[in-house]
């Protein structure tokens, strides 16, 4: 009992520095331009389709826990971090290799525009430590039920951000150089 309080403990400090390094790190690498680095063009519809791929993942997690197949939502759930992390990966570095690309839409569609990437943005910083700490429950302390209890709030809000990465990248691709 002493030592899953201990690593609960240290897993918590782990849960706290990610949550506020990863939107620090990806904020000065989003600045940060690799001079004469030639712009990774290709990369948005790749991320926009793991977007698609981690959304389509989350819904089939659900699906198998509600079926009862705990391994395969584990597994599901745990490819959904690792399109995560790819994702940010293949973000960080197009946005380091190329300009930023302005919305070029008009009337509504700009108020809705903004209002999805906000939402986005802000979205996807609220969910990482959801995630890791829903994530911790199952894994590594086994606490299903507090799992479950997390899970509630961390699904729809991941699967928000999936879709809206994907619904970004739609309405902006025109307008990519």
């Amino acid at each position: 009992m002493k030592t899953q309080k201990v690593n609960e403990k240290k897993i918590r400090v782990w849960i706290t520095i990610l949550s506020i390094a990863i939107p620090l790190v990806v904020a000065v690498l989003f600045g940060y331009k690799i001079p004469n680095a030639e712009p990774l063009r290709f990369l948005p519809p790749i991320y926009a389709t793991i977007n698609g791929l981690t959304a389509l993942f989350l819904i089939a997690a659900v699906i198998a826990i509600k079926k009862g197949n705990r391994k395969l939502h584990q597994k599901l759930m745990t490819t959904c971090i690792l399109f995560s992390v790819a994702f940010l990966g293949m973000y960080v570095a197009y946005h380091m290799t190329s300009e930023s690309t302005s919305y070029g839409g008009e009337g509504i569609s700009r108020y809705f525009y903004f209002f999805i990437l906000i939402s986005h943005i802000a979205l996807s910083i609220i969910i990482i430590p959801l995630v890791l700490i829903t994530y911790s429950k199952s894994y590594f302390f086994k606490d299903f039920v507090a799992h479950k209890k997390w899970a509630r709030f961390t699904f729809p809000i991941w699967l928000y951000v999936a879709v809206t990465g994907v619904i970004v990248y739609l309405m902006i691709s025109p307008y990519y150089q």
